[in-house]
């Protein structure tokens, strides 16, 4: 490709339409600079401790208050959005006992690998449609970069009291990118909150993660405690988990301005067999070899099977179905302690009083301090069921 924009509105012109040429469904060009607010809000957050494990999210921090760490001479970003919402059922809509929910981005394929090529793409041609040599990087929710904000101030959306980023058009359902880049571009205008009023979001979290309007305790919130905690799931917060075996969408469910938002045309993001509202006597048969071949490419992969068995047997312990007990016992022998540890409390949910022995033999044999720490505590549990009369 030759040749070359004359003027930064030009150039910006071209961008943008060479973006949605490329199949992103949303464009739009904001400032590298001047987001002080934000880094300082960004910081608060983090010593509040809401970040919860992502220390990764803390070491980036010199690079998001300043972009020139990331490109030198940085002067424009290029936020790009894929939608990948699809004609399917809301985790709000799908009830019974016999049913797990992963979060509707993990359907399909992994967004890093779908959006890494075509922003590579776009990079380039920056770089070829440039009156001078630019240059430019990209991300997708990989690095030190303020997504929202730079998706904000470049009108793709705005931020929503659930700290999703929000499009009138496009709902919430959006996969953020953004090409950072030196070369002068003319900006968008940011665009405009439109939240009002509302709190469905605030008033339907399950574990009341969104402490007030705009700001999120990740520490407690669902799609954090299925995904990013690498260890167990805190008790206090194990019935707000709900059916959820990865992520959670109850706050964008919700959601006024997703009621009727736009469906993907891309086959990338449509549900894979078998993942919507998945059967939970399924989950609970999936193999270390099962695991891997089911969800080859797709994002659930980042939770392990441990995570994940760990999150499937919460959901199985609130499910309340006593049918599950035998998938239960199966997986307290499993060679994982994180997966033994959850088993013992589905065990205890799921049987009460009536398996206050099998606990008590099982406190006998157990060698792991974190497993024998959850029997304890469920063993105290089935204790006190028998002794109020409760199964």
């Amino acid at each position: 490709m030759s040749g070359s924009a004359n003027t930064p509105a030009e150039l910006s012109a071209l961008v943008r339409d060479y973006a949605l040429d490329l199949g992103f469904d949303l464009v739009g060009i904001g400032p590298a600079t001047g987001y002080g607010e934000e880094n300082d809000l960004f910081g608060e957050w983090i010593d509040r401790g809401y970040a919860g494990e992502m220390k990764y999210l803390e070491r980036g921090l010199p690079s998001r208050k300043e972009i020139g760490r990331i490109l030198e001479g940085a002067r424009s970003v290029v936020s790009c959005a894929l939608n990948y919402n699809t004609d399917n059922a809301r985790s709000t809509e799908v009830g019974g006992d016999d049913r797990g929910w992963i979060s509707r981005y993990a359907w399909g394929d992994d967004y890093h690998d779908v959006m890494d090529e075509m922003l590579g793409e776009l990079a380039r041609y920056i770089k070829d449609v440039s009156p001078k040599d630019s240059a430019a990087r990209t991300y997708v929710d990989t690095g030190p970069v303020l997504e929202k904000a730079h998706a904000g101030r470049s009108g793709v959306g705005w931020l929503g009291k659930n700290t999703c980023l929000i499009n009138q058009r496009a709902g919430s359902w959006l996969f953020l990118g953004e090409v950072i880049t030196d070369a002068e571009l003319e900006f968008d205008a940011p665009a405009a909150d439109r939240c009002g009023t509302c709190t469905r979001c605030i008033d339907a979290c399950p574990t009341g993660a969104i402490v007030e309007p705009y700001v999120l305790d990740a520490t407690k919130c669902v799609s954090y405690l299925t995904i990013e905690l690498k260890g167990k799931i805190p008790r206090e917060l194990r019935e707000g988990v709900e059916n959820n075996v990865f992520g959670c969408d109850v706050c964008q469910d919700v959601c006024p301005w997703n009621r009727d938002a736009l469906f993907t045309p891309k086959e990338n993001f449509l549900p894979r067999r078998g993942l919507l509202a998945p059967e939970l006597s399924r989950l609970m048969e999936i193999s270390a070899e099962d695991f891997s071949g089911v969800f080859r490419k797709s994002p659930v992969k980042r939770a392990k099977r441990r995570g994940f068995m760990r999150n499937v047997l919460v959901a199985v312990g609130n499910s309340g179905n006593k049918k599950y007990i035998e998938y239960v016992r199966a997986l307290l022998g499993d060679e994982e302690p994180l997966v033994r540890a959850h088993a013992v409390w589905a065990l205890w949910k799921l049987g009460g009083r009536e398996c206050l022995s099998e606990l008590s033999e099982l406190l006998e044999t157990e060698t792991d301090p974190g497993v024998a720490e959850e029997i304890r505590l469920a063993v105290d549990g089935a204790a006190r069921d028998a002794e109020d009369g409760f199964s």
